[in-house]
């Protein structure tokens, strides 16, 4: 399948469906003798993995990586690592109801119609269970550049958006609370409304805003590998995302370039942030900001209509395990793909010069 590889030189090719076997992938390109941290790619794992809360599925899943190759005594070999993650806990019965029809806003109807068939078990490859290896792969990537501090949270779930400033102490609560808010009071809230959402067999959607720090000047490859275009590349992969934007976004169409232009310091730095630590698709030493928008999970809990492979349009609930929100557990995955592009970008920077 084309579409199965990301990355330039640190590239990463996954394979499994959500209810096959087992998920995996090959990370390639990753420089030789990095000890890694194991107890660190299981902590990401863990904070990806379902059934933590009674806001997310509750599908049950161990979620442990075992590795194949490209590492010996706990050290990267410099060829390609391959992993698998097993899938212990499918019910394919749960989607037995789905041999025969399209859901709305599924990839159900484009897969079928592209590959000229599918498979119907919890969406097969179009499942958000691929992400798994994405996690794997992006926990590596934190530890070939341990300068950098990637740092995801929930800044708006529905049309709550969290008003207050977030500095290091709100980073800090990210993990301290099932919604991964900045803001304990407003997580609170938050894991509320998500409830009262399930409750009527609905979902809701949010946003996630990342902040990378210590990325240092120079990284990013115009013009067509541009570093805000390699990120919004890899946002845009994850499952029910329909929008990013970086520095101040759409936010900035509304203001005058004399209020937009971060002004230097006699540093080199900039005054403000506007650029979002990236100008002229190369990081600007400054912090790296951006935001992820994730649409409302498309499996409801109640009664809608569905299309049929003879074109007729039927009513149908939806049944399984589902999340009535994505963004508590998309969290990881944001930072994951965040490392995987910043240190391809890294490593893209180090062919730069003699």
């Amino acid at each position: 399948m084309a579409g199965a590889t990301f990355g330039s030189i640190l590239t990463l090719s996954t394979f499994g469906e959500s209810h096959g076997p087992a998920m995996g992938g090959i990370l390639s390109g990753c420089p030789s003798g990095l000890s890694l941290d194991f107890e660190a790619i299981n902590l990401e794992l863990a904070r990806r993995k379902p059934g933590q809360s009674a806001i997310v599925t509750q599908r049950k899943e161990p979620d442990q990586v075992r590795f194949l190759s490209g590492i010996y005594e706990g050290v990267t070999t410099g060829g390609p690592i391959g992993f698998v993650i097993e899938n212990a806990n499918q019910k394919s019965g749960d989607y037995d109801h789905l041999k025969s029809v399209y859901r709305p806003s599924h990839a159900d109807y484009t897969y079928e119609k592209k590959y000229g068939h599918r498979d119907h078990r919890g969406g097969g490859r179009a499942s958000a269970r691929e992400t798994v290896s994405w996690v794997v792969a992006g926990a590596i990537a934190k530890q070939i550049i341990p300068q950098v501090h990637i740092a995801a949270y929930v800044s708006a779930v529905g049309p709550y958006e969290f008003s207050g400033t977030v500095d290091q102490q709100g980073l800090k609560l990210v993990e301290q609370n099932i919604l991964r808010a900045p803001n304990l009071d407003w997580a609170h809230e938050m894991e509320e409304f998500i409830k009262s959402v399930r409750k009527d067999g609905d979902t809701v959607g949010g946003v996630i805003s990342c902040v990378a720090s210590g990325v240092p000047l120079g990284w990013g490859s115009p013009i067509f590998d541009k570093l805000h275009a390699n990120l919004g590349k890899a946002m845009l992969t994850i499952n029910a995302v329909k929008g990013f934007e970086y520095g101040s976004g759409f936010a900035g169409a509304k203001m005058r370039g004399s209020a937009h232009n971060d002004l230097y310091t006699e540093s080199g730095g900039t005054q403000t942030n506007n650029s979002g630590g990236i100008q002229g698709g190369i990081s600007n030493g400054e912090p790296i900001f951006f935001r992820v928008a994730f649409k409302p999970v498309a499996t409801l809990m109640q009664a809608q209509e569905v299309l049929d492979q003879e074109g007729n349009i039927k009513t149908q609930s939806g049944k399984g395990r589902h999340d009535p929100c994505v963004v508590p557990r998309a969290v990881p995955i944001v930072e994951a793909m965040t490392a995987l592009v910043l240190a391809d970008a890294y490593l893209l920077d180090r062919t730069t010069k003699i």
